[in-house]
């Protein structure tokens, strides 16, 4: 082939090329632009989502997307979005109502949740807000008391508990939480969480305004208390209700013994005082069963004064009563709810929503602020939280992590109501005395069970054994020192009923989880890469 031949054919190919290339182009250009004027509809449908599964078009689209998102600002809500936000997350955090709570309970936090504020940095919120300091407690039974002090002599001057107004401790920590940069705290209702093939992406909620929006974030914390309606999908509730609180503020009255809760063991059920101010001492006073004498006909102020007073101490009987001529008479079922989760990629249960146990204690701060500092810990190491299976496998050792105190308390709320509730069997009578009279003996008898109490101790295992302790203390006192058939049958009846009381708890717990966590998988389950 000739030079000009060669060069007819290289001018040929140039030629074809340069027109494929062209009609390509022209046919991107089109596909492009009819792919733009189609996004154009769709946005102005508001249905276009991206690969994120937010829709573009949508008001509640953000320009700094969250890491987390937190429903409800409670005491758990609050907590946990100034220690995230703390640690560098972006947390969005939605609450219902962001006016002060007005509540009759969470007003007691014990020593071991003071250590828990601490450890988050957010001890501070307990000042200037005229918290009272709790030393200890106070029991009555058939006129005579005890006294039990906190086992506080190994930390420091400052550990104590502490009693307050549940609403003004809520909002120092919002205002905390709130305070950093990268927390936004929204008033809002959750309507309900947004799913996608299983796994939770964000949350549907209604704002302040009535605007429907979608917030979106690798993980969503629920954590909406008691009453909340998104636990269905994320765990299996199995709510329990064995009494109700009756509450009332005594004004201007001084305790028997200064900065410790009061418990009378009353008939039919534990009455509990303590300060939750200067000036102020709230009363609890136990309903058995879901129904309560009528505020509004009189019948619960004649209960009051006819059934309790006799049974108050004699140095606040009368302000017991002035409170109850105020009329200020509120009421709050008791809620009792074992954790027992299904773990959900993308989203996790925290606070009463995932937990609850009997308030007579007043463990569920502490076991809030407890499982924030396990979910803290756990999170720490993560830079990326968007693999949300994998972060759900890694975070199943948090149900594990968490037993050692929810459990106890859990635990030690539930057997100690049934053992403080009247009742006329004898064997139950004899078991409610041993355990008044073994507290009273001092020393290691009451430190241990209040150590316990007070989430010092994180051990089930002691928990069990002072548990049974006290019924062996009791069958001692029966067959000692003359024993007799009816006496030993009694004793046996006491045992038998410890063990009805304390053994559901400890199956609906978790035996495994509570005493041999080491042989859960997850307990060992490291952080993804």
């Amino acid at each position: 082939m000739g030079l000009d031949q060669w060069g007819c054919a290289i001018g040929w190919i140039l030629a074809t090329s340069l027109s494929a290339l062209a009609f390509h182009v022209l046919v991107l250009r089109r596909t492009r632009k009819d792919d733009d004027e189609e996004e154009e509809k769709e946005r102005a449908a508001g249905c276009i989502v991206t690969s994120s599964g937010k829709p573009c078009g949508s008001p509640s689209e953000e320009s700094d997307p969250a890491d987390v998102v937190i429903v409800g600002a409670g005491v758990a809500g609050s907590a946990l979005a100034y220690t995230l936000g703390k640690d560098g997350r972006r947390v969005h955090v939605i609450e219902r109502d962001l006016t002060e709570p007005d509540r009759i309970v969470g007003e007691l936090l014990q020593p071991g949740g003071y250590l828990k504020l601490i450890e988050l940095g957010l001890e501070d919120c307990v000042e200037q807000i005229d918290a009272q300091r709790v030393y200890g407690y106070a029991l009555f039974k058939d006129g005579k008391n005890t006294r039990l002090s906190y086992p506080l002599e190994n930390f420091h001057s400052d550990v104590s508990g502490r009693s307050f107004h549940n609403g003004r401790f809520i909002q120092r920590m919002r205002e905390k939480a709130a305070n950093l940069p990268n927390v936004k705290l929204e008033q809002g209702t959750v309507t309900s969480l947004v799913e996608e093939k299983g796994t939770v992406k964000g949350v549907q909620y209604k704002s302040k305004s009535g605007q429907e929006l979608s917030v979106y974030a690798p993980l969503t914390v629920v954590c909406d208390g008691c009453f909340s309606n998104l636990r269905r999908s994320l765990c299996n509730p199995m709510v329990d209700v064995p009494s109700c609180f009756v509450g009332l503020v005594l004004e201007n009255c001084h305790l028997p013994y200064m900065n410790h809760g009061h418990v009378i063991l009353g008939d039919p059920s534990p009455v509990l005082f303590y300060p939750i101010s200067s000036t102020e001492v709230r009363c609890l006073v136990d309903v058995p069963g879901q129904k309560v004498p009528s505020i509004s006909s009189g019948e619960m102020a004649n209960y009051l004064k006819t059934t309790v007073a006799p049974q108050v101490p004699s140095q606040i009987r009368d302000a017991f009563i002035v409170a109850i001529d105020k009329g200020n008479i509120r009421t709050m079922p008791n809620r009792s709810m074992p954790a027992v989760p299904h773990p959900t990629p993308g989203a996790l249960l925290l606070g009463d929503a995932f937990n609850m146990r009997h308030p007579l204690t007043g463990g569920g701060m502490t076991v809030a602020l407890s499982d924030i500092v396990v979910l803290r810990d756990l999170l720490k190491p993560l830079k990326d939280l968007n693999d949300a299976p994998t972060l759900c496998k890694y975070l199943e050792s948090f149900y594990t992590l968490r037993k050692a105190m929810a459990s106890t308390i859990n635990t030690l709320a539930g057997a100690l109501y049934k053992v403080f509730c009247a009742s006329p069997d004898p064997a139950k009578q004899e078991m409610r005395q041993a355990c008044f009279d073994y507290l009273s003996l001092g020393g290691v008898f009451s430190n241990g069970p209040v150590s316990l109490l007070s989430g010092l101790n994180a051990r089930p295992l002691s928990l069990v054994l002072h548990f049974f302790a006290v019924a062996i203390y009791g069958v001692g006192r029966l067959i000692f020192p003359f024993p007799s058939p009816k006496r030993a049958w009694m004793g046996a009846r006491l045992i038998s009923g410890a063990s009805g009381i304390i053994f559901p708890i400890i199956k609906a717990e978790g035996v495994r989880q509570m005493f041999f966590p080491a042989t859960v998988p997850a307990y060992y389950r490291g952080p993804p890469n």
